[in-house]
């Protein structure tokens, strides 16, 4: 059993990784490990997303970023699944967003590898995918002043060489 545990991504770290990642609405989006679902409010309302998912295994996390999607009024266009993301299909995403632990995103290759398509941006705050090369990596600058890394991968292009 894996455990992360949950500190909410600030909302300026949010809106650098859905830019990083060009998000738009032609874009599905999923957030591993998805909290309170901030991400997916922010990918459906600000950037206009086709479908935002959130997999959230605490179950008062779930219960919160679901009842999050229908007050914020968009239930229509993002939901949260109640599971373990080593175990949710993930093939559809366009976009994957994590806020992990390195070791964790070092046991998520072969799933990220196996299931997703090249071509699909892959945004990760704080932690480096081991052994992937970032195809760019920025610092962003929280309300409280301290600096986040955020790395931006792309599937495909994506291995160190």
């Amino acid at each position: 059993m894996v455990f992360v545990p949950y500190v909410p991504t600030p909302y300026q770290v949010v809106r650098a990784m859905l830019k990083l990642a060009n998000a738009g609405p032609d874009d599905i989006v999923y957030d591993l490990g998805c909290g309170d679902g901030r991400i997916l409010i922010v990918a459906v309302k600000e950037f206009n997303v086709k479908k935002a998912v959130g997999v959230e295994k605490d179950q008062q996390l779930y219960k919160l970023a679901s009842t999050r999607m229908i007050d914020e009024g968009i239930a229509n266009k993002a939901s949260v699944v109640y599971g373990d993301f080593f175990e949710v299909d993930i093939s559809e995403a366009t976009i994957v967003t994590l806020f992990l632990l390195t070791s964790v995103n070092e046991m998520l290759k072969p799933k990220l590898e196996r299931e997703l398509r090249d071509g699909v941006r892959i945004v990760s705050h704080e932690f480096r995918i081991p052994g992937w090369k970032p195809a760019r990596e920025i610092d962003v600058r929280d309300e409280n002043g301290l600096l986040h890394k955020v790395y931006l991968y792309v599937k495909g292009s994506h291995r160190e060489q």
